[in-house]
């Protein structure tokens, strides 16, 4: 039996070999990357080769391969989970991510661009001899040639500009004449005579003229502006350059390993290159101006539509505000008139109420990139409620009305609750806006306290089930920290989340979160602790490397983000377990602000 040993060790070698080559080829499938086409499949292919060879170089153990396809075929192809990846403007990808929940890994960094967040704008020429077009008001009554209603830069940009400037590209001009791909259309449109002006992407005519395909001294371009940086005219701001997003289904770890590839590209290979994810708040706030996308919803609940559909309830609940105007009215007269002392306390209580309000209006938000398709979500489902009650009351009032049923009794009822439901939706709208809204970057001393009480109540209002949220405030002295309340709101949002997403399966008792405030050698210290399920030394060490992350769908960016706010304001941040049970503690120091004499 021993000359079989030999053997039998040969043939256990061969077999975890064969094992080991099995799960290599298994783990290197082939990923599918769909790319919006503008300009043509061979102009494409041209332009994303680059990328292509570079993931295909720094993954060789995945089969990359690229995949055209206009706007209808993209769509088809995210909800039919044939693309892994997705590269498209920023236009289509705020539309994408609110319908399939894309989720961009990384932006891209154009030769021609200013930044990723300042890339692509939009041009509006007209011939040069037409002296009667000088800027953006003059194209009223006019005809307008663009690309698309959907297009990016050949058409939205533009017409949010010309909104902004006091004309309605649907209602002021003329004739919009959409003439489709490729944009070389709208430029033969406009040299032809067809139109009057056309809307093209920023700098599209002069690469044009490098090609010799175009002579640049036939055109000039309205209402012209110069972004110090970027080589060619506009007519509109700058928005963030295109992105690379996931898909729901794309494996998390392939998506790390791309965004680590893409992150490491050199700007040599086809003088293209890629930064971590852009703010696209900016294509957010144009999309919700114009209300298309995913806020066409908009269209159907402005003041009109509603007074249209639902006149004689609001006209019924019209009056009884009336009522109820008059009737505090009165009540307020006879109060006033029987003592001084209370009308002096009121007056005392309407000022505080109104410093209040004054205080509220004027706290600051930041649009917050990894929960934008939540606040979407959580809009769409809640907004519904109120609506598909007022419909059902309306609906039972014309029904009993049509049957001669209906009393007076049964209209006051459906009357009071439409008016409570569409409270409710505007109470819904409005935290939602102020939720999104963008502010410049502006550093001030702040009240961590006040900070830390409007993150809670954000948290508490955009989770259906929220934990209990504690604050206690230990510090002593005028200790105040010198920094933006936005990004510090941002930072505490983000260790908010994740303390919940520790606790999220554990008994209530072990779910609750405090945030404590304190100062310690001039130095403010705010402390979130948690009584989760913790992190291992390991995992401590390499808490703040990017891409690192202990959650299952998470890309581990967030941290990492924080810590370099934190350090931007001079501050640290740290993470420990608690002293005194399971969990963790997150601190963010800053250092005290020392008011000038």
């Amino acid at each position: 039996m021993s000359f079989l040993r030999p053997f039998l060790r040969k043939l256990l070698w061969c077999l975890a070999c064969a094992t080991a080559l099995t799960a290599t080829a298994a783990s290197g499938r082939e990923v599918v990357i769909g790319v919006f086409v503008y300009q043509g499949e061979r102009a494409a292919t041209e332009d994303w080769s680059p990328v292509l060879d570079h993931l295909s170089a720094s993954l060789p153990a995945h089969r990359f391969r690229l995949e055209q396809y206009d706007v209808a075929g993209l769509r088809s192809a995210i909800a039919e989970r044939r693309v892994d990846l997705v590269i498209t403007n920023p236009g289509y990808y705020v539309a994408m991510e609110a319908e399939f929940g894309i989720s961009r890994i990384a932006t891209l960094v154009s030769p021609l661009a200013i930044s990723t967040r300042q890339a692509l704008g939009s041009a509006i020429i007209v011939k040069t001899e037409r002296q009667d077009l000088r800027d953006l008001a003059d194209l009223s009554g006019k005809r307008i040639a663009a690309v698309a209603p959907e297009a990016f830069g050949g058409y939205l940009v533009a017409a949010r500009e010309m909104r902004r400037q006091g004309i309605d590209p649907e209602s002021d001009t003329r004739e919009i004449r959409f003439v489709g791909l490729p944009m070389t259309n709208v430029i033969d449109a406009v040299l032809s005579g067809e139109v009057d002006a056309g809307i093209v992407r920023a700098c599209f005519a002069e690469q044009l003229a490098q090609q010799g395909l175009l002579r640049i001294e036939a055109l000039r371009i309205l209402s012209q502006r110069r972004e110090e940086g970027l080589p060619c005219a506009l007519s509109t701001p700058l928005y963030p350059d295109w992105p690379i997003a996931v898909t729901r289904h794309t494996d998390p770890v392939l998506a790390k390993t791309v965004a680590r590839a893409l992150l490491s590209m050199p700007e040599e290979k086809g003088g293209l290159s890629w930064s971590v994810p852009a703010d696209y708040q900016p294509v957010h706030d144009l999309y919700r101006e114009l209300r298309i996308g995913p806020y066409a919803y908009l269209r159907d609940i402005t003041p009109g539509g509603l007074l249209r559909r639902f006149w004689p309830w609001l006209l019924g609940a019209l009056a009884l505000l009336g009522a109820w105007v008059i009737h505090v009215v009165r009540v307020e007269h006879l109060v006033q008139r029987r003592t001084a002392e209370l009308r002096d306390s009121l007056r005392a209580r309407e000022a505080a109420e109104t410093r209040m309000r004054e205080s509220q209006e004027q706290m600051e938000h930041l649009s917050r990139l990894s929960i934008l398709g939540e606040i979407s979500g959580s809009l769409a489902h809640e907004i519904n409620q109120p609506l598909t009650t007022i419909g059902n009351y309306a609906r039972t009032v014309l029904r009993r009305q049509g049957s001669g049923n209906l009393s007076p009794e049964a209209v006051t009822e459906a009357c009071t609750e439409i008016v409570n439901e569409a409270e409710r939706a505007g109470g819904i709208v409005q935290r939602i806006r102020h939720f999104v809204r963008k502010r410049e970057t502006a550093r001030a001393p702040v009240d961590i306290t006040a900070i830390a009480a409007e993150a809670r109540r954000l948290i508490s209002g955009l989770m259906a089930q929220a934990p209990e949220i504690a604050i206690e405030n230990r510090s002593a002295g005028p200790c105040q920290a010198l920094a933006d309340s936005s990004q510090i709101q941002q930072v505490l949002l983000n260790l908010i989340k994740n303390a919940i997403d520790a606790g999220r399966d554990l008994p209530a008792a072990r779910q609750g979160i405090l945030i404590l405030i304190e100062t310690v050698d001039n130095r403010l210290l705010i402390h979130v602790v948690d009584r989760g399920v913790g992190l291992g030394a390991e995992q401590r060490g390499h808490l703040f490397e990017p891409f690192f992350t202990t959650k299952q769908e998470g890309l581990g960016l967030g941290l990492p983000i924080c810590k370099t706010i934190v350090e931007a304001h001079g501050g640290r941040l740290r993470a420990e377990p608690n002293a005194d049970g399971p969990g963790m503690r997150f601190t963010v120091s800053l250092p005290c602000h020392e008011h000038s004499a």
